[in-house]
């Protein structure tokens, strides 16, 4: 009796199909034994931890399997990662991760919560080691200085710390020197600033507050007072 036509279709289906199914195996093996993954090598971590990598790549036997930038987004999905890069390193059949880390600049009290958050405005499990004075604020005033801090690190201006908030505005770290400034600052007042600062090496404190203006000042009750 001669089988049906659905019956020759379905065992030339199966057959492909296990065919196809032996060729993939036959790849995974061919880039295990070809290409193993030895190990992983994490560098620039500090809070982030090496385990966790070495967890993600684990996932994957060869290097030729291993997708590079879906472990680059698995561990820049850790708070403490601001960016990672992963590289194959074949002659040494290992993962080469490179971490770069979010920095704490604003330790705040909350309307009664503790919280740390980098620059870019990310919250942190904690400080980190970091040697930050907390500052008490309201709920609307955070996202208002990050802000104004993400402007001064977008435009090349490394902001180290907020060290201070009240009546006559924030005071904080920039470039290794004190700063003041309201709520926001402009870019023209950020660009400008670090020439200013080369121009005033003495000045104790530089006054953002003023719209358009970068003053070297002085400190005086509380208040910068401009010079000159």
């Amino acid at each position: 009796m001669k089988p049906s036509a659905a019956m020759r279709i379905l065992r030339a289906v199966s057959f492909s199909l296990v065919v196809a199914g032996m060729t993939v195996a036959c790849v995974f093996v061919a880039a295990y034994l070809l290409f193993p993954l030895e190990g992983i090598e994490v560098s620039g971590e500090r809070m982030y931890p090496e385990s966790e990598a070495e967890s993600l790549a684990s996932d994957y036997s060869s290097l030729l399997t291993l997708n590079t930038r879906m472990v680059e987004e698995e561990v820049e999905a850790h708070p403490w990662v601001e960016a990672a890069r992963v590289r194959k390193m074949w002659d040494l059949s290992i993962v080469s991760v490179e971490v770069e880390e979010r920095r704490p600049v604003l330790h705040a009290e909350i309307e009664g919560r503790r919280a740390v958050f980098s620059g870019d405005g990310t919250e942190l499990p904690g400080l980190g080691g970091a040697d930050l004075r907390m500052v008490e604020l309201d709920i609307g005033k955070a996202p208002e200085i990050l802000d104004a801090v993400r402007t001064f690190e977008e435009n090349g201006v490394r902001f180290g710390s907020v060290d201070g908030v009240g009546p006559g505005g924030v005071e904080a770290t920039v470039e290794g020197r004190p700063v003041v400034f309201y709520g926001g600052v402009e870019v023209g007042q950020v660009r400008a600033l670090p020439d200013v600062m080369e121009e005033n090496p003495e000045a104790p404190v530089f006054d953002l507050r003023s719209p358009d203006r970068v003053v070297a000042g002085a400190v005086g009750g509380g208040d910068v007072e401009p010079e000159g």
